[in-house]
This record gives structure tokens, C-alpha cells and sequence, in this order.
């Protein structure tokens, strides 16, 4: 440790600018504020189905109606299964961190639908406008909201944690959605 003679800090004192400290702390708020923009930016793509993976939309483009409930590949789970389980499963992590009193499904029973296929188009299409309309209810908050901060009601948990939660379990979804996709014989 340096000990400086008190004529020594006078003279610091002295030459002291505060306009140039303010300066430096404004550059250095400006990078940070760049750098969360990246990766703010970056989540979303992850989000939505981008750079490294695709979408939920573009997993699901050209699925003929008949594939979504089909469980003769032998797999666990059919298509519509599986987007109803990213439907409830996003809209769970949602609700988690919009309201204190949010109660989870009970694990695993209701995360998963029994029935091998929607009961109809339309609810197909209500779980697909469900599933988008939530995430964008989600980036939104991301967007808006400190994505550091802990989500007082939970254990640790942060907006951040919950993208790359949400980002996480929807695309090893999706992959899945694709090999059975595959097998069916109806993916490109």
C-alpha cells in the first residue's frame, strides 16, 4: 500500500475535475449499456428460434394435421404432446414471474397432456397463439425489466435465468418434435 504525504492529496485534490470522473463513469455506462443491449438481443434470437436452432413455427411448417397425435414411431410422446408441454411448461415460467401467487402445475402430470392428439384445428391453433402470444408477453417483460435482479417470490431465479430456461426447454423440445418428424417420414 502506497502512503502519500497530506501536500501530495492536497494537490490531487486540487486538480481534481469531477466533469472528467463524471466523463469516464458515463463512457463506462455506455458500454455497459451496449454490452446488455448484445445480450438482451441475443437471448431474444435464442427465444424466437434463431442462429444455432430453429423455431417452434418452422419445426411445425407443412405437419399434416394427421401427424400431430401419430405415436406409431414408438416414442414416449406425439407432436401435439409435445407443443402442448412447451405451451404449459412457457406459460408457467411466465406466470412465475409476473405474479407472486402464480401456482405451478403439479409435476409431471400436468405438464403433459394425455391425449396423443388435439381435439381439434382449433385447438391446435389456440395452443399455437397461446405459445406465441406468451412469449411475447415474455420478451416484452425481458426487455423492460432488470434481467440481473432476483425474482423476489423465487429462489434464486432471474428474468435471465428464466430466458435461458424458456430458450433451453423449448428447442430440446423442438428437436425432438423434428425426429419424430422424421421417422413419420414429413420433414423436408
Amino acid at each position: 500500500m502506497t502512503v502519500h504525504s497530506g501536500k501530495y492529496l492536497l494537490d490531487k485534490l486540487r486538480t481534481f475535475n469531477p466533469k472528467k470522473l463524471l466523463n469516464k463513469n458515463k463512457q463506462v455506462l455506455a458500454v455497459m449499456s451496449s454490452e446488455h443491449e448484445i445480450i438482451v438481443n441475443e437471448i431474444i434470437k435464442l427465444l424466437r428460434g434463431g442462429s444455432t436452432h430453429i423455431g417452434l413455427k418452422d419445426a411445425l411448417d407443412g405437419l399434416p394435421a394427421h401427424a400431430r397425435g401419430d405415436k406409431s414411431v414408438k416414442l414416449p410422446y406425439s407432436i401435439w404432446q409435445l407443443v402442448e408441454h412447451i405451451r404449459i411448461s412457457q406459460w408457467d415460467m411466465l406466470q412465475f414471474c409476473l405474479d407472486a401467487n402464480h401456482k405451478s402445475p403439479k409435476w409431471p402430470d400436468e405438464y403433459w397432456p394425455k391425449e396423443a392428439a388435439p381435439a381439434d384445428d382449433k385447438a391446435w391453433e389456440d395452443a399455437l397463439k397461446q405459445i406465441d402470444d406468451d412469449l411475447e408477453q415474455f420478451i416484452r417483460l425481458f426487455q423492460e425489466e432488470d434481467i440481473y435482479k432476483e425474482i423476489p417470490h423465487g429462489n434464486g431465479q432471474s428474468l435471465l435465468r428464466e430466458a435461458l430456461q424458456i430458450a433451453d426447454h423449448t428447442s430440446y423440445h423442438i428437436s425432438e418434435i423434428i425426429v419424430i418428424r422424421r421417422l413419420q417420414d414429413n420433414y423436408r
